[in-house]
């Protein structure tokens, strides 16, 4: 296991549960408004996903471990703050341009996936 991950997951769940409830409780008035909540939701469901895969990383790593589980595991961390983080602030500030950077941790998302994918064919 890599404890890491664990513990990375296991706060972008806590904090997708905190961000997922303030969104849908304290700013959906203010999110509908603005025409951001579809953007919000989607902010919080690729954290969860990704919190979800960086826990199912860290448990994966005891039987696959490689540089490629760990840069599929760092990939998923950092892709997932750059993704979710640019959408929370278009949602925050109203700011659009935050937009151009979410491809940044998409791309750093995808990448994730392709690393774990290595990482079970070096160790098949």
């Amino acid at each position: 296991m890599n404890k890491t991950f664990l513990i990375f997951g296991a706060i972008l769940g806590l904090l997708g549960v905190l961000v997922g409830a303030f969104g849908a409780h304290a700013l959906k008035e203010t999110l509908e408004k603005a025409g951001n909540m579809a953007t919000y939701e989607t902010a919080v469901k690729y954290q969860f996903y990704h919190a979800i895969a960086l826990v199912l990383t860290g448990i994966l790593f005891k039987e696959f471990p490689s540089q490629w589980t760990s840069y599929a595991g760092y990939s998923f961390f950092v892709g997932t703050i750059i993704f979710s983080g640019a959408l929370y602030l278009i949602c925050f500030t109203g700011i659009k341009t935050f937009g151009a950077v979410a491809p940044i941790g998409g791309s750093l998302l995808i990448l994730g996936w392709f690393f774990l994918i290595l990482s079970f064919l070096k160790n098949a």
